[in-house]
């Protein structure tokens, strides 16, 4: 097979071939729980890590996707396998696994029998889209959109009803074309960037994030922690609110895609000297240790493809 996989409600299938019904929940409602990983060197990354917190998010929603995690994970690797032959041996894969109830009820024929909607599929990652931020940083700037409150659904549960990080976006972009939007909850105080966590750092304090119940608990953000702490970093959890991010030595972001970057402006002032400071590089450089693979220059090498 010279194309690209992905798995489909219990069949191999090519991705261009992929598709489900518009009647599916996931569609209807939003009502998908996901996990997405990377590759390194072709090797899936903490792997164990998200299927741990895929299975948490499954039973918050009460869904039983039918497959066990041991079985979840044999098609991960074997999807991650196959599909990184297809590409350039020095790229790398996005994985994404998600889970939805099915057909949506009222789109259904009464009694009619409806099963969960299973997929997981790859993609190479688009590096073009953040290799600038490791030596330029990203910028991030405060909107009117607030986080979702945990009344709604908790902090922990990882899914795709996501329309608040689009529209924090899509405002932060209007103030500010380069920058992406930090979520505040009703209090003011901060709880992440769109899809990635955030810490700061501060030479009397080290790392800080927010408290963890307060945000999802991101697989980046427990190896950032791990590689700090290796080297003599302390890391904390305490309310942050905007004047902290203002007024810190570093602000890191962490998700699965980048590992780590800094953020270099926020509310369009300078953190810190206004360029990548030495705990984020120290940090990047340990987790291209960690995995084999120097992280920026992959990004970089395929930044003009």
């Amino acid at each position: 097979m010279n194309e690209a996989q992905a798995y489909l409600n219990g069949r191999f299938v090519p991705c261009a071939q992929a598709s489900i019904p518009i009647s599916d929940a996931g569609f209807v409602l939003g009502a998908t729980v996901s996990e997405q990983l990377r590759t390194f060197g072709g090797k899936l990354f903490r792997l164990e890590s998200h299927l741990g917190r895929l299975g948490h998010s499954l039973e918050v929603v009460g869904l039983d996707p039918r497959i066990s995690p041991s079985e979840i994970a044999r098609i991960a690797q074997q999807l991650a396998t196959h599909n990184h032959r297809l590409v350039q041996p020095t790229d790398d894969l996005n994985l994404t696994m998600f889970f939805t109830p099915g057909p949506y009820s009222s789109m259904v024929e009464p009694g009619a029998a409806t099963s969960p909607t299973v997929c997981i599929h790859t993609f190479p990652l688009p590096f073009r889209l953040w290799a600038d931020k490791y030596t330029g940083g990203q910028s991030l700037v405060t909107t009117s959109i607030e986080q979702v409150s945990p009344r709604s659904w908790p902090r922990e549960l990882k899914c795709r009803s996501r329309m608040h990080y689009y529209l924090a976006d899509a405002e932060a972009q209007r103030i500010d074309p380069q920058a992406r939007a930090v979520l505040l909850d009703e209090h003011g105080c901060i709880t992440e960037a769109t899809t990635a966590n955030l810490l700061i750092y501060t030479a009397g304090q080290g790392l800080v994030g927010p408290p963890h119940e307060k945000v999802l608990p991101g697989i980046s953000l427990a190896v950032l922690v791990e590689l700090a702490q290796r080297a003599g970093i302390s890391y904390s959890q305490r309310e942050l609110r905007p004047e902290d991010l203002a007024t810190a030595d570093e602000v890191l972001l962490a998700s699965t895609s980048i590992s780590v970057i800094p953020v270099t402006r926020f509310n369009g002032q300078a953190i810190g000297r206004g360029k990548p400071g030495p705990v984020q590089e120290m940090l990047l450089t340990a987790w291209s240790r960690l995995v084999g693979v120097d992280i920026a220059a992959q990004a970089n090498r395929f930044a003009t493809r």
